[in-house]
């Protein structure tokens, strides 16, 4: 089941380095979600400690926001990483945007507003937290998992 969940883990990663062209060097990529799923402080085998170590060992500025984790998370993750105050301030200048945990928080975020925010267009839903349609029509270049 190790191996099983740590394929699952390095696919989530390279899902989302591959929906950024296949690269992330010199990007600034948004990371919602860090913990093991919402509504803890929970770290323990959370698919955001390998996602943002490769995103970093890539070359990728990473901005991550976790409503609880925040602490839990800073001496897992690699040295670099911005910890921000809010899933807004994650995405403000962000290339692209991952979800690595489904926090309710996260699907309320009005998609224009979250666009409007960002540089880039690019939004890597790992946990399928928003509707496909509604963020096409809001201007992003949506990737999701498992589904069309």
């Amino acid at each position: 089941m190790v191996a099983v969940n740590d394929a699952r883990k390095a696919a989530m990663t390279a899902h989302s380095i591959a929906a950024c062209g296949g690269s992330v060097r010199g990007r600034t990529v948004g990371v919602l979600g860090l913990t093991f799923k919402p509504e803890t402080d929970d770290m323990r085998d959370s698919p955001a400690l390998p996602i943002v170590a490769r995103l970093v060992e890539d070359g990728a500025t990473v901005q991550a926001f976790d409503p609880e984790g925040m602490q839990q998370a800073k001496p897992l993750l690699p040295a670099g990483v911005r910890y921000c105050t809010s899933a807004m301030q994650a995405a403000t200048g962000a290339d692209a945007l991952v979800v690595v945990t489904e926090w309710n928080e996260f699907r309320a975020l009005p998609p224009a507003r979250l666009k409007a925010a960002m540089r880039g267009n690019v939004l890597v839903d790992l946990r399928n937290v928003y509707d496909p349609a509604a963020m096409v029509a809001a201007g992003f270049e949506y990737q999701s998992i498992g589904r069309k």
